[in-house]
């Protein structure tokens, strides 16, 4: 129990108990103290008697036999004094025993307690002058058994006995539903039953943790749950109960674990306070500490024990909640470490495994025998991963940890499908990467197509927009810039593999060639021989071609990880087509040259072909050289 929090919060009652069990024992030593003194004086009166053997009654009091034995046999009288060794500690012990005894009793019945404490102070007397003496009339004081109350200190001891002896069977102790109760009435079990059923549901997450202990009792029209929860002295949480209102009052020396608490009880209307910090001196060495109060009137008793419930559910997620929640800040924001606490305690999950298996070391284990070449000593998972699969993979951590130990798992085999999820979060990186990659193509693609309807309306005779072809090829390269540079960022900021970036640099260039490709288009003569126009025709369609298979083989490759023989199949005949398109683009850019050389065009006429064919075969030896890459990078993720 911890007295000084829980009489600080003004809820002394929920102690009376302990202080009953206190004031008992404190009863059992000061009689025995007490013998120990009627002793010295009778061993003083009589030197020459047979020593006193005190070690039974001592013993069974608690008290230190051979002291007491050495002080009982050392004792002599001189001058009506009785004098022996210890004396002085004997005396002031008797004195805090009935002193411990008279406060268990005013916890309970303040008159009687607090008369009791009044006449403590007058049977005191006056101080012995020389050490470890008492006067003999004094003793016998002390020690007899008077019929007025008040008249000694042995009248008084019995009178405070059969007190505690009331309260005890007032406050007779009881277990319901594993919490230890007292005073109850009847309607107090289902309450009780309610609170303990939550705690049960999840008191098994706190694995090898003390903590948890439940203690109920009734004071007037008001049932008080307490529970422990930890060992932080200030960390306490009381819940008083008046029919269907529930009052509760929470501590904690850290305000966000405090925050958290109440944050669990986000589907219930309660009523919380403000977090006022109030001082802790003497409370184990904290500075503050912070006091939050929920009020929460339910609608029915079922609605109560529903709230109660939940309450007892909530407990074990606020042990140790600040050591987690500094390892996971060593990876992730503040913000996210709480949020990835919330939903571990949403899920019945909890930390207390993830700190079981190692904590920081687990993490940092996994790291180093993962991806120890991406993943830099103090680098910060969202900041490698970014931060969705970040917050993923810890949420997966603190689940494979409950997993293993709830179920009597393998810690080796935890330890390892931590560090699979982890290079599976790499690759889903590599992933991002291709989708990036798909996009360049889909841009590539939009150039390409334009050209071919530019080919096409020159061959059928239309009218075509040669300025408005050359602007929006402009445009759409340089959003394809942007692209790639935003692509290049990731690669570096994740450490991804670097044929990933040699793949997004071959796209980008494939783009600058499709580019140049409509500004040579807009530039070219009016009404292009018919020759000219089907070769055209052709290397349009190949570079089309070239860019769809770009888009199928990078979406493929992005799933072969996974381990899917479709996947990798899929992959390497987009790369079979990519190598076709290049061919074709070769033989039909071959044919427009050929056909300008034997021809006699115009000279500007015979340049805008060469060139415009040159620029789009060159777009498709570059989706080829793509094509090369990804076969490396695809064989590479196949063999490991």
């Amino acid at each position: 129990m911890k007295s000084d929090i829980i009489e600080r919060l003004g809820q002394a009652h929920i102690l009376l108990p302990a202080r009953i069990a206190e004031g008992l024992r404190a009863n059992e030593k000061v009689k025995a103290r007490l013998s120990v003194l009627q002793a010295a004086a009778r061993r003083a009166h009589n030197p020459q008697a047979a020593p006193l053997a005190m070690t039974k009654e001592c013993q069974s009091a608690g008290l230190d036999a051979d002291a007491m034995d050495r002080l009982v046999n050392g004792a002599n009288l001189a001058a009506g004094k009785v004098a022996a060794p210890g004396l002085d500690g004997l005396i002031a012990a008797i004195w805090d025993d009935v002193a411990a005894m008279a406060n268990a009793v005013k916890a309970g019945d303040a008159a009687t307690g607090i008369a009791a404490i009044e006449t403590i102070e007058k049977l005191k007397g006056v101080p012995p002058t020389a050490p470890d003496t008492i006067e003999l009339t004094q003793v016998i004081q002390l020690t007899a058994v008077r019929d007025e109350p008040g008249e000694s200190l042995h009248r008084l001891v019995m009178d405070l006995h059969k007190a505690l002896n009331r309260l005890s069977a007032e406050h007779a102790e009881e277990v319901v539903a594993g919490a230890h109760v007292y005073g109850l009435l009847p309607q107090d079990t289902m309450a009780i039953t309610a609170f303990m059923r939550g705690l049960d549901s999840t008191r098994k997450l706190k694995f090898n943790h003390p903590g948890l202990g439940t203690t109920a009792t009734r004071t007037g029209a008001r049932l008080t749950i307490e529970n422990d929860i930890g060992e932080t002295t200030a960390h306490v949480i009381v819940i008083a109960i008046e029919g269907n209102l529930v009052s509760v009052t929470y501590t904690d020396v850290h305000r966000a674990r405090a925050m958290f608490f109440t944050g669990q009880f986000r589907n219930f209307s309660v009523e919380w306070s403000g977090l006022d910090r109030v001082p802790a001196a003497g409370l184990g060495g904290e500075d503050i500490f912070y006091l939050v109060t929920g009020r929460y009137s339910a609608a029915s008793s079922k609605a109560r024990d529903e709230f109660l419930e939940a309450l007892g559910a909530a407990l074990v997620f606020l042990i140790d909640w600040n050591k987690a929640r500094k390892i996971l800040c060593n990876w992730v924001s503040k913000g996210d470490a709480a949020n990835i606490l919330d939903w571990a305690a949403r899920h019945h999950i909890g930390h207390r495994a993830f700190l079981e298996l190692g904590g920081a070391d687990l993490i940092a284990s996994s790291v180093q025998h993962a991806t120890p070449a991406r993943i830099g000593f103090g680098d910060r998972l969202d900041h490698v991963l970014g931060r969705p699969a970040a917050v993923d993979f810890l949420k997966n951590v603190l689940r494979v940890s409950a997993q293993a130990l709830l179920q009597g798992g393998s810690v080796r085999l935890a330890r390892d499908q931590i560090e699979t999820d982890l290079v599976r979060c790499l690759q889903r990186l590599d992933g991002l990467l291709f989708t990036m990659i798909v996009r360049q193509a889909g841009l590539a693609r939009e150039i390409a197509a334009d050209i071919a309807q530019f080919v096409a309306d020159e061959k059928a005779g239309r009218r075509f927009d040669r300025d408005a072809l050359a602007a929006r090829a402009r445009r759409i390269e340089e959003k394809a810039d942007r692209l790639a540079i935003e692509a290049r960022g990731e690669i570096t900021r994740f450490g991804a593999d670097p044929v990933m970036e040699r793949l997004v640099n071959e796209v980008e260039q494939a783009i600058d060639e499709l580019e140049q490709a409509a500004f040579i288009a807009s530039l070219a003569p009016s009404k292009l021989p018919p020759e000219l126009i089907s070769s055209l025709a052709d290397l349009c369609t190949a570079a089309i071609a070239a860019v769809e298979a770009t888009a199928i083989g990078a979406t493929a490759a992005a799933a072969v990880p996974e381990g899917q023989r479709a996947d990798s199949d899929d992959t390497l005949l987009a790369i079979d087509r990519l190598i076709k398109a290049e061919h074709d683009g070769d033989a039909a850019e071959r044919a427009i040259t050929a056909t300008v050389l034997r021809a006699n065009f115009p000279l500007q006429l015979a340049l805008a072909a060469i060139e415009l064919a040159r620029a789009l075969e060159r777009a498709t030896d570059r989706l080829a050289a793509f094509g090369h890459q990804l076969r490396r990078h695809v064989l590479a993720d196949l063999s490991a």
